[in-house]
């Protein structure tokens, strides 16, 4: 009933700000702070870079641990004897 001529209704322009005002509340709550991505499981590009990251700390764990022992990692753990 509302031709193209007409302006839109009150209640429609309500309903365009609140739906605007809700996806920009869940992109601004769900992304990561280094980029826009959302949080996802599985073979995701966030779900790579956090497995990535915790890789990282992982390694430069075990070079700490080699370091202040001044044994292998394999020695240390009792991998190796």
């Amino acid at each position: 009933m509302n031709s193209n001529t007409e302006p839109p209704l009150k209640n429609q322009s309500i309903e365009e700000d609140t739906t605007d005002s809700k996806k920009e509340f869940v992109n601004s709550h769900n992304s990561s702070a280094t980029s826009p991505d959302i949080p996802a499981f599985g073979w995701s590009s966030y779900a790579e870079r956090i497995n990535g990251r915790f890789a990282m700390i992982g390694f430069i764990s075990i070079l700490l641990i080699e370091a202040i022992s001044k044994t292998s990692f394999l020695n240390w753990a009792g991998i190796l004897s």
